[in-house]
């Protein structure tokens, strides 16, 4: 990671036939009919809602500080627990946000 990058962490997992896609940093999820296309809706999402913080001077580090509820935090990390084991359960993936002076 370079000095000018923030990592994020997502994951992704499939309930009944739909994707849903899962920001847990900023308290965001998408959902799309494929990895992929909820995956690109979660970046989509994650780009204007950053976007959006930044310009907010009065409330912009509230909305940048954030977070997905505890159970999703569970889960995440639950999900990478038995990746490890089964190699398939849901799929973690990071978010490479770059960052610029304020």
């Amino acid at each position: 990671m370079k000095t000018t990058e923030l990592i994020i962490k997502c994951y992704a997992k499939q309930e009944e036939g739909i994707w849903v896609a899962v920001c847990l940093d900023l308290g965001l999820a998408a959902q799309g009919n494929s990895f992929d296309e909820s995956k690109r809706k979660l970046e989509e999402q994650i780009v204007f809602y950053v976007d959006e913080a930044l310009q907010d001077k009065e409330y912009g580090s509230q909305l940048l500080s954030r977070k997905a509820p505890l159970s999703s935090w569970v889960e995440y990390y639950s999900a990478w627990i038995l990746t490890m084991l089964c190699h398939k359960v849901s799929i973690k993936f990071d978010e490479i946000m770059p960052l610029r002076p304020a």
